[in-house]
């Protein structure tokens, strides 16, 4: 029995195992260079948060141009083979996707909202958002914090950087500008309730 973890042998996962678990499964999985991660389940609260944001979306966006999805639409990565899954996205105009191993992957998303989670939440600010920069169409990232009211929004300009703005304030409100919405924090924490330090 191996004591270290490091003594315990690694298994590179190909695409082709990844799909096949993909096409088996209820759940969804992300491919990460070898590595295979669950993305279904989550606490309570990251549930909840999604949730509200989606809700809070969808109401604003009803009869428009632009339409929000939550949790199981999956958005292509080029520069990360081959999809994420984001907690929301949303897309304005026509919905474009590339048909990927018998699943839609979203291809022109404006929003990419992530809720984060201790397991996730360095991939989501570091690699994940490297790569739906690739993406030409997206313009607004949302990390959201569950642990505490703590929510930045990163806004591309258009000289292609992208402008930080960070908000704890409950009482905030911040403006998504690609899609005509905006958001307060006590909205999007609507119902959470934060673990006593």
């Amino acid at each position: 029995m191996a004591s270290n973890r490091k003594d315990i042998p690694y298994h590179y996962y190909s695409l082709d195992e990844y799909f096949a678990l993909e096409q088996a499964s209820d759940a969804r999985f992300e491919y990460w260079d070898g590595d295979i991660v669950c993305m279904s389940g989550g606490s309570l609260e990251h549930q909840q948060i999604a949730s509200n944001v989606f809700f809070r979306l969808r109401l604003q966006l009803s009869g428009g141009r632009c339409r929000v999805f939550i949790f199981d639409l999956a958005v292509k990565t080029p520069m990360l083979p081959p999809y994420r899954y984001p907690d929301v996205v949303a897309a304005c105009g026509e919905l474009q996707a590339e048909r990927i191993h018998g699943l839609d992957a979203l291809i022109n998303p404006v929003l990419i909202v992530e809720v984060l989670s201790p397991t996730t939440a360095s991939r989501d600010h570091n690699e994940k958002f490297l790569a739906y920069q690739a993406l030409p169409s997206f313009q607004e990232y949302l990390l959201i914090a569950q642990d505490a009211p703590r929510v930045t929004h990163y806004a591309r300009q258009a000289d292609g950087s992208w402008l930080r703005e960070d908000m704890t304030d409950l009482s905030a409100t911040l403006v998504l500008e690609s899609i005509g919405c905006r958001l307060s924090l006590s909205e999007i924490y609507e119902e959470v309730r934060f673990s006593a330090a």
